[in-house]
């Protein structure tokens, strides 16, 4: 029996697989549970229809990002931080704050979290900063730190 499975199940497949499995397993294991539907005619045409309306969506989402990407590239963060007589900072500059600065400089609101920071900034410099703006996109930050 063909069925198309709602959510992910161990041995058999992902959410949204069709998949063949005995009578028995679906009557008695996938339907009771809700984990499969019957894959008839119109669960085939509705399978179809959500993943055409996902890519779309997907597609969307990277050419947003691919924007995100280039403007981030073309911009670069002013970070005013304490720092000593040679050019050492007090503390650090974390990612935290240059997403702080980009949106109150830039009006780019980014997840913290986007910033991938190899070790703490520490020293007045300019420095190039990786942001992964979306799986697989990534930009190049200019980051600018300067003595107060």
């Amino acid at each position: 029996m063909k069925v198309i499975l709602t959510r992910d199940v161990k041995g058999q497949g992902k959410q949204g697989d069709v998949v063949n499995v005995s009578d028995g397993y679906a009557r008695n294991y996938l339907f009771p549970r809700g984990l499969a539907i019957a894959a008839d005619e119109k669960n085939l045409r509705e399978l179809n229809d959500k993943k055409q309306k996902e890519a779309k969506r997907k597609q969307s989402e990277q050419a947003e990002a691919r924007e995100l990407a280039e403007a981030l590239s073309q911009l670069t963060v002013v970070i005013k931080a304490k720092s000593g007589g040679s050019g050492k900072l007090f503390g650090s500059v974390t990612n935290k704050e240059i997403a702080d600065e980009l949106k109150k400089q830039h009006k780019i609101d980014l997840d913290r979290k986007k910033i991938v920071l190899p070790e703490p900034i520490k020293n007045v410099g300019l420095y190039n900063i990786s942001v992964k703006v979306y799986p697989e996109i990534t930009a190049d930050l200019s980051v600018k730190v300067e003595e107060e």
